[in-house]
């Protein structure tokens, strides 16, 4: 799948700043572009991005990294599902999500990109790389914290991570319909990710590496187990309903479809959806699906990634080939490797 059209033009200019300040890179040779000549050329903002976009053109590249980090992790979650976040990338727009249905695979796009974002943004932070953030001024070296420890380091600073995410991406959602409430649900649920999963370092000071005293910071933990809490989110997602309200009669907030109390809301880390999703099997540009044909799959697997579930019961094709690299590499003095020649015949297969 290819990269999303945003994401070209933002890499881009990380290109262009490189190769002329070489090590100088990000920060000085983006702000030094016209803010108006960076924002305009991105497809798909709204005004108000627009906007946050002028005041601040360097955290657009790092908003388009953490985009890209979602959509490689959505990716790789999906991997052995008929839907293989096929949707992200592909739309000339901001974000790249191009689901016509609102399912559960689009509570998962919103949500692992909100993730993304906010976790570029944290991580940008801590390393210097923005001009308003940097480490978390609520956790300044020597102060001490409920456990008894103190803070040390440099504590990634989540909550700027979280009120930029918050304000970048739900500007997006300009119209009061339930599908732009189910975004704005499925934003916070992304956000939300990533604070829960936030780590605690700590280093010992003392006699002998005795733990005396302590110190401690805030990090981020690595981009793949906030992926692993979303995929459980998703594989629990709350199917809801909107609860029409005011004198428009517009929905105003969420309810879960199925449930004994009525009114009852979904938990704010729910990953949410308001259709149910389709099967994915056959090219549909309704739905958004591009279908499995040619889907490589796993005849002995009785998984999601088993010819019988991929290739809808269509059946599938064989491939063989053989494998040949080199082997039993021994160095001769003096002075030559000697390999020998392996190779293995293999078999794929592939949906019909």
């Amino acid at each position: 799948m290819g990269v999303s059209k945003h994401t070209k033009f933002l890499l881009g200019i990380l290109y262009l700043s490189y190769c002329v300040y070489g090590d100088f890179l990000a920060l000085s040779s983006v702000v030094a572009l016209r803010a108006n000549f960076i924002c305009n050329r991105i497809p798909g903002l709204t005004p108000r991005q627009r906007g946050i976009c002028r005041k601040r053109p360097n955290s657009i590249v790092t908003v388009g990294e953490g985009i890209q980090m979602g959509m490689n992790e959505c990716q790789y979650q999906f991997r052995n599902f008929r839907w293989n976040c096929s949707s992200f990338g592909e739309e000339n727009s901001m974000f790249g999500i191009t689901h016509k249905v609102d399912s559960k695979e689009a509570a998962f796009a919103y949500a692992i990109s909100s993730a993304g974002v906010t976790y570029s943004i944290v991580q940008a932070c801590s390393q210097g790389k923005l001009k308003r953030c940097s480490c978390d001024q609520s956790k300044k070296k020597g102060r001490l914290a409920p456990r008894g420890w103190r803070w040390g380091g440099c504590s990634a600073d989540i909550k700027h991570g979280l009120k930029f995410s918050r304000q970048f991406l739900d500007a997006r959602e300009i119209r009061q319909n339930k599908r732009s409430l189910m975004n704005k649900h499925n934003n916070r649920a992304g956000r939300k990710a990533v604070k829960v999963n936030m780590e605690t370092e700590c280093k010992c000071h003392g006699v002998s590496g005795s733990c005396t005293l302590k110190t401690c910071w805030t990090t981020l933990p690595k981009f793949r187990k906030i992926g692993d809490h979303l995929i459980k989110k998703y594989n629990k997602a709350k199917l809801v309903q909107p609860f029409n309200g005011g004198r428009n009669r517009r929905p105003v907030y969420l309810t879960l479809k199925r449930s004994r109390h009525s009114h009852a809301k979904p938990r704010k880390s729910d990953l949410v959806y308001l259709e149910k999703s389709p099967n994915y099997c056959d090219f549909d540009p309704r739905t958004g699906s591009l279908g499995t044909v040619g889907r490589k799959c796993n005849r002995t697997s009785s998984g999601t990634d088993g010819c019988d579930l991929m290739c809808c019961g269509r059946g599938y094709n064989t491939h063989q080939y053989t494998k040949t690299w080199q082997c039993n590499c021994k160095f001769h003095w003096c002075c030559y490797v000697h390999c020998n020649k392996c190779s293995e015949r293999t078999e794929e297969y592939a949906c019909k």
